[in-house]
């Protein structure tokens, strides 16, 4: 584009002599007599460069200035003098002039201090369109935007951020702990996060706002500046995704459901059956992994079955002696045995009317195979060292980890009462294969854990979450739960990182090792024994033994 010229002076002969040079440096050049007609053009039309006399005969090029100077965006001004002084030399400085050249002007002069001033005005102009164009983004954007140092003291944010994060003019220069917000600050940890790590940290739909507040957003943290190892601070970026959220809600499967966690196919078949035995008083039998949350499972069906709001009793059976479990049950009389100084109530009759859950089920002795299936079949029981029978109406609800099926084939388990107890099989996947549910526990238990640990992480990495992903997790969710407590613990900032994560991860999803392949490392690193590496693999003795016997492991008890 032609750039355009206006050349103040008095004198005819040195206008058209110094038009000539700037015409031939391919400007279009626009001449004015006295200061009132430059100040009628630069009223009406729009210039890239003015070039004044200072001293006219109606008026001085130092008016001309100031009229360019009082503009927004000015354009570069060139004054020229017959007669340099001091003191017109500096006014013209003061007021922004952009050179200062004395008669007789020389060609080359003329023309290096106009291509000079034309680049300047070129530069102006593109940097003042990219921040014109900038905040026009900033403005216009519906997404919170926000600018912080190091030190997450604010320097700037849209209008966006005032509507959705709460910020007045009195949140610029003040740190980001300091902002009076109406939310919990999980944002915060993504901030110190992107700083520390000097990468950008994503999460998406967490819950923003203080109570009464039904807000989802989405969070992206970019560092700024990045001075060779040094970040000078961060962007962060707040989407209110709180329309989209709820749509995705309504539109997909059940993510929970009486606090069960996941969206996966085995999992959305479960809530389907709870709904089914909603009402029904039939006996079921939950078969899963050892930290699958069987308890979890009759929790909600005891919940969702008519009987809420009664009884709801649980026992290990797995954890008491035989003497000792049947009197937990039955109840006894005074006298029946050693100790036994009054009548006690069993948990069946403090369960009447509601449900008792029966954990590790398939550890029961014979002997109480035989009594439990009396219970079952007549609805009625005798206590330890008593005679009467007594009525109860319980609803049963038993779990195990173990293959029944397998143990009444080889004789450990009674086939009337397996029968009894599988009225309704409910089978509960393993964690290892319903991956897509891994996020949804990673949220869940992140905030029980801030809860209970008095913290405020806000999530975890996409790094850490991927290397969660890769793990076989024998220990199932319950091992999540505490390897993310080990993270938590170990955690300085508001983000989970890798390297927060218990080593057994790393190693893991380094060497890419089975199941078969640590017990056996295992094995041989604890000289064979089993206590230490149940620990070390983080699952109980139970599940060591069983996954030896399943994956032909010899020195398995059969």
């Amino acid at each position: 584009m032609t750039a355009q010229v206006l050349l103040v002076d008095d004198e005819p002969g040195i206008r058209t002599t110094l038009a000539r040079f700037l015409e031939e440096l391919g400007c279009f050049v626009t001449q004015a007599g006295d200061p009132s007609e430059a100040l009628s053009l630069l009223n009406a039309f729009e210039y890239d460069l003015v070039l004044t006399d200072i001293v006219m005969p109606n008026g001085s090029g130092l008016d001309v200035l100031r009229f360019v100077s009082s503009r927004e965006n000015p354009c570069p001004v060139v004054m020229i003098t017959g007669s340099p002084m001091v003191e017109s030399a500096s006014e013209a400085l003061r007021l922004g002039a952009f050179d200062y050249i004395s008669k007789p002007v020389h060609r080359e002069q003329i023309v290096h201090v106009a291509r000079r001033a034309l680049e300047f005005r070129r530069v102006t102009q593109e940097n003042e369109r990219s921040r014109s164009d900038l905040e026009a983004i900033f403005t216009s954007v519906q997404d919170a935007i926000i600018s912080v140092d190091r030190d997450l003291k604010v320097l700037n944010f849209n209008s966006s951020a005032a509507a959705i994060c709460g910020l007045d003019a009195s949140a610029a220069g003040t740190t980001f702990y300091d902002l009076p917000l109406k939310c919990d600050r999980k944002c915060r940890g993504a901030l110190e996060t992107a700083i520390h790590t000097k990468k950008p940290v994503e999460t998406r739909y967490f819950k923003c706002g203080g109570a009464g507040c039904d807000r989802y957003v989405s969070v992206s943290v970019t560092p700024r500046r990045l001075t060779g190892r040094r970040v000078d601070g961060a962007v962060i970026v707040v989407r209110d995704e709180t329309p989209l959220y709820r749509l995705e809600k309504r539109q997909q499967p059940r993510t929970s459901f009486s606090g069960l966690i996941g969206k996966s196919a085995p999992m959305q078949m479960l809530y389907s059956m709870i709904d089914r035995l909603a009402g029904v008083p039939s006996t079921v039998l939950i078969r899963g992994e050892n930290g699958t949350g069987k308890e979890l499972i009759a929790a909600a069906l005891h919940e969702n079955g008519g009987r809420q709001g009664l009884p709801f009793i649980k026992v290990n059976c797995a954890a008491l002696t035989e003497t000792l479990l049947e009197s937990e049950l039955f109840g006894h009389v005074r006298g029946a045995f050693t100790g036994a100084l009054r009548d006690k109530a069993g948990l069946f009759e403090k369960a009447d009317g509601g449900t008792l859950f029966l954990d590790e089920i398939g550890e029961i002795s014979p002997q109480m195979q035989v009594k439990l299936l009396r219970v079952l079949q007549e609805r009625e029981l005798v206590k330890v060292g008593g005679a009467a029978p007594v009525k109860v109406d319980v609803r049963i609800i038993a779990a195990t980890n173990r293959d029944l099926a397998r143990d009444v084939e080889e004789g450990r388990f009674r086939q009337d009462l397996y029968y009894r107890l599988k009225v309704v099989e409910l089978v509960v996947a393993p964690l290892r294969e319903r991956p897509e549910d891994l996020p949804l526990l990673v949220e869940h238990f992140v905030g029980k854990l801030n809860a209970k640990l008095a913290r405020a992480i806000g999530g975890v990495s996409e790094e850490a979450l991927r290397l969660l992903a890769r793990y076989p997790w024998p220990g199932n969710v319950r091992e999540l739960e505490h390897a993310l407590e080990h993270a938590f613990i170990m955690c300085p900032t508001r983000v989970i990182l890798p390297e927060h994560l218990p080593a057994l991860f790393h190693a893991a999803a380094g060497e890419g090792r089975s199941m078969k392949e640590r017990i056996i490392e295992a094995l041989a690193h604890h000289a064979g024994n089993k206590s230490r590496v149940a620990r070390a693999l983080n699952i109980d003795r139970k599940t060591l033994y069983r996954k030896m016997r399943e994956l032909g492991i010899p020195d398995a008890p059969t």
